[in-house]
């Protein structure tokens, strides 16, 4: 399966677990490959909304480019919505961190595992 496939997969399982919860939710095909900012998944009920970046790893850490994380945070900001970051290391839960959990590297944003879980919250806490 391509990495593309994979990321499609994981995006739209999270779609699934929202709306499974009474949430509503939508994967937005082609983020990050058009010209304006779009997240991977927005999700909300009647109290809260979301636009979240989805990614999964094989790794003890994950990475986002700068880019990644200013167009979430634009989004959200102009969308009133939260901007959140949702990943599934392999063999865990979804783990979701917000935009000021995640370290700032040289050349880009990172989150390890632990810092993850640690800073992170699962998806059930996610939709209390």
């Amino acid at each position: 399966m391509s990495r593309k496939s994979i990321g499609i997969t994981a995006e739209r399982d999270l779609v699934h677990k929202f709306n499974a919860v009474g949430w509503v939710s939508a994967r937005i095909a082609g983020s990050g490959s058009s010209k304006y900012p779009s997240p991977d998944v927005i999700a909300g009920n009647n109290l809260k909304r979301m636009v979240i970046e989805c990614k999964t790893t094989r790794g003890s850490a994950k990475y986002f480019t700068q880019k990644e994380v200013d167009e979430l945070v634009l989004f959200g900001k102009t969308f009133g919505a939260e901007p959140w970051v949702a990943i599934k290391f392999k063999g865990h839960h979804w783990l979701f961190v917000g935009i000021e959990d995640l370290k700032l590297t040289e050349k880009s944003y990172m989150i390890s595992f632990e810092d993850a879980t640690l800073k992170g919250f699962s998806f059930e806490e996610i939709v209390k």
